[in-house]
């Protein structure tokens, strides 16, 4: 789901705008995990924590998506990534999310992603090579 960007006065798309859509666009995708559980038939809060690998408390907070800032983290993408009870839809959401977020669409500057490239590259590489097709990535 595309966040439509809202243009400045001057036809140009504000700094604060820019911020606000980037964020919206972030907790979209991160609400997109919550649905994948549900699709995959995980919607009590036990089976989704257990599928992500999570606890309840941390499960509940990445599934209400009101990360202000920097999204989710990178050791708790890693332990989802890392779960082997993790559905293909859910692992292919949490891809997307980390793809769309080393891309720069979230409003993160050059040394936050730096630092989130550096902590999740091993475990998505395995994640990719052991679930998901590599043509349903691009």
């Amino acid at each position: 789901m595309e966040v439509p960007l809202q243009s400045a006065p001057s036809g140009g798309i504000s700094p604060c705008n820019r911020i606000k859509d980037s964020k919206a666009r972030q907790a979209i995708r991160i609400k997109e995990v919550g649905a994948a559980l549900a699709a995959s038939g995980l919607v009590a809060l036990d089976e989704q924590a257990r599928a992500l690998g999570l606890s309840r408390s941390t499960a509940w907070a990445v599934l209400q998506a009101n990360h202000k800032a920097s999204g989710l983290t990178v050791p708790t993408i890693n332990r989802m990534l890392s779960s082997r009870e993790l559905p293909p839809n859910v692992r292919f959401t949490i891809l997307k999310y980390v793809e769309e977020k080393l891309a720069g669409l979230y409003g993160h500057n050059e040394e936050q992603l730096g630092r989130f490239a550096a902590g999740v590259r091993s475990v998505q590489s395995r994640s990719l090579a052991r679930q998901i097709p590599t043509d349903r990535l691009h």
